[in-house]
């Protein structure tokens, strides 16, 4: 049976979640959307361009960022949750690493918890337990402080899949089904260059350990190094690691440009 994020079942076809920062400091648009006014204004333009996720962080995890107290993380998150909640039926997930922010989030009318510790913490383990939803875990070398000095593996595949596994046997020990874990390798999140490409062009070894795969290489500082661009123009490159995942087997694409993904994901449904 197919994995349910709401009233989206995980089906087979490739899904578009799109990204929703109410931080000050996220790598890409860091401050964009920090008002309620422009967040409302943000998700209103993703819903209009065919978004099917909508994934909403209020703490930034750029490499060297540091942490945000609970109390300022649930002020960020939990009005745009209920705006979204209000007015449309779509999922929503919470991008957080703390396990008071995921339970309000999850009252305030969020249904996926996004974990980018993956499952480090056993608060989270036991909230996202007793809450029954499914959860997205991430793999991270390190932490965003430090994971981008000097990161390490034998084979980054291999490497990420067997942490992964680990995961997972911890989650389900604690009540988490395996059908309700998506996994996440983890671009940009303790990978250099060659790494991140690697992931990209395996993608299909993750299918089948757990409920789901997601990947999120939008907008990442790789795609910069990759084709040249500067940091302000990652549109194209984010585009083709997007047809990459999609093309590779993996179920939800996290992204920032919605319009385009969306549009390049039903463009190569054709081929299928």
């Amino acid at each position: 049976m197919s994995l349910k994020l709401g009233k989206l079942e995980l089906d087979g076809k490739c899904h578009v979640m799109g990204i929703l920062n109410v931080t000050p400091d996220s790598f890409y648009d860091g401050g964009e959307h920090f008002n309620l006014v422009d967040t409302q204004k943000r998700v209103d333009a993703m819903i209009n361009e065919g978004v099917q996720i909508i994934d909403i962080g209020g703490e930034s995890t750029r490499p060297g960022s540091k942490p945000v107290t609970t109390e300022e993380e649930l002020e960020r998150v939990i009005p745009a949750i209920e705006y979204i909640s209000k007015n449309y039926n779509i999922p929503i997930s919470i991008d957080t690493q703390k396990a008071e922010v995921a339970k309000k989030a999850v009252q305030a009318g969020a249904c996926i918890v996004n974990d980018v510790g993956g499952l480090r913490n056993e608060d989270m383990i036991s909230a996202v337990a007793e809450m029954k939803v499914p959860v997205i875990v991430m793999h991270m070398q390190g932490t965003p402080e430090d994971m981008q000095k000097n990161p390490q593996y034998g084979d980054v595949v291999e490497d990420i899949k067997e942490w992964l596994k680990e995961r997972i046997n911890a989650a389900e020990k604690a009540g988490i089904k395996r059908s309700d874990i998506i996994v996440d390798p983890g671009i940009g999140f303790g990978k250099n260059l060659k790494h991140n490409l690697e992931l990209l062009g395996r993608l299909n070894e993750f299918k089948g350990m757990a409920g789901g795969v997601l990947l999120g290489a939008s907008r990442k500082s790789f795609i910069a190094i990759m084709t040249g661009n500067e940091d302000g123009d990652r549109l194209t490159g984010s585009l083709s690691a997007a047809i990459m995942g999609a093309t590779g087997g993996v179920d939800i694409l996290r992204v920032h440009d919605v319009k385009e993904t969306v549009t390049a994901v039903n463009a190569i449904s054709f081929l299928k």
